[in-house]
């Protein structure tokens, strides 16, 4: 006679720590804060699965009244207590954390995982020395953003020689920083894509001279720059997104035609909000020289004419949307121009005409059906990030 089989009682809890973790990865992600709080074991296979920390602090929330709100209060021992249990981290964000000194950033230079996106808006504690901890930790950091932080060229440098594969940089209100810092970027990261420097008073934009043509996306809304500047933005013959608004608040002159001297031939959305002084030469000279151009903003270009218009009819063949609103100079002819031309226009975005009769108006409809005649006015326009 046989002997009978003889049964193990099984569990779950019997299997290793690999299989627990395929386990967890299947799992929905409403039940991984379940799965966590089973026991120790678990948590610890949760914490592992961890990629993302991001604190929230008043001055990240869109309603924030003012900058001037008290952030918040990281102590050195919190940060260190959540890297130790995170040890896996892609990305981290300290925005809001206004108070966060230097020296909460020293935890990052024997954190064993491979950071790439951090986020260290509204530091107001941060300077060169915590970019230089930053460098020294994240070797592979991918993307960091340092709106309106302490930071001048000297961090940008060595976070650059740190940092080599940085593709993302937000820089917007840093106002310390200057082309030099710029150009330490643009040398050392070869696999730069976006940079985004609003509203840097230091900055005309030379420190992009000879950028790699990677660089994709520079976002330079309130800068200062000058033709020899602009030149350097596009230099790298990568750029398909321009954000020029307000170059001219504080210059005077067409100061823009380079955009379209031959380096800008990938170029596909431009923003030139607010550039009052922009003239029928720089227009003419972007419509020629980008002809991939898909969205234009030329809202309160007031300088803008007859003969303006008639270039982007002429040229802009790939043009999808086009922003004239308030364009003090925009007439029945220009209207017309561009009417009988950019042929593949989706969207005009027109607002308050000035100049324009309602006839003229009314006859653009009726020949472009197929164009939606807006009134929304939009400052910022193409990728968001």
């Amino acid at each position: 006679m046989e002997e009978p089989l003889s049964y193990t009682r099984t569990s779950i809890m019997l299997l290793p720590d690999d299989c627990l973790s395929i386990v967890f990865q299947f799992l929905v992600c409403t039940d991984h804060e379940s799965f966590g709080l089973t026991c120790h074991r678990w948590l610890n296979i949760q914490n592992t699965h961890r990629r993302s920390l991001q604190f929230h602090s008043s001055l990240a929330l869109p309603n924030a009244s003012s900058l001037s709100q008290r952030g918040l209060v990281v102590s050195s021992y919190h940060l260190h207590r959540l890297l130790t249990r995170f040890q896996h981290l892609h990305y981290l964000s300290l925005s809001g954390c206004s108070e966060l000194p230097d020296s909460c950033l020293t935890f990052l230079q024997s954190y064993p995982s491979k950071l790439l996106h951090l986020n260290l808006d509204c530091c107001f504690g941060i300077t060169d020395n915590g970019l230089s901890l930053v460098a020294a930790g994240c070797s592979s950091l991918e993307a960091v953003s340092l709106y309106r932080c302490n930071i001048t060229d000297a961090g940008l440098e060595t976070l650059a020689n740190g940092c080599s594969a940085l593709k993302h940089i937000n820089l917007s209100y840093c106002s310390l920083v200057s082309d030099g810092g710029l150009r330490a970027l643009s040398q050392s990261c070869c696999h730069l894509e976006a940079v985004k420097i609003s509203h840097c008073s230091g900055v005309n934009g030379t420190g992009f001279k000879g950028c790699t043509p990677t660089l994709t996306h520079i976002d330079a809304d309130s800068c200062n720059l000058d033709p020899e500047g602009i030149m350097g933005i596009v230099s790298g013959g990568g750029l398909e997104y321009l954000n020029v608004s307000r170059v001219n608040r504080c210059r005077s002159g067409d100061t823009l035609a380079v955009i379209g001297a031959g380096f800008a031939t990938r170029l596909k959305i431009l923003n030139l909000w607010l550039c009052r002084t922009v003239g029928d030469e720089s227009i003419a000279a972007i419509a020629r020289g980008c002809p991939l151009l898909q969205e234009w903003n030329v809202a309160l270009c007031h300088g803008v004419r007859i003969a303006g218009w008639q270039s982007i009819g002429i040229n802009c063949n790939k043009l999808e949307k086009l922003h004239v609103n308030r364009c003090r100079n925009l007439c029945d002819l220009g209207l017309q121009a561009l009417r009988e031309g950019c042929k593949r226009l989706l969207v005009l975005y027109i607002g308050r005409p000035w100049k324009l009769s309602a006839t003229a108006i009314e006859l653009f409809r009726l020949r472009r059906g197929n164009v939606e005649i807006s009134e929304e006015e939009i400052m910022h326009i193409g990728p968001s990030n």
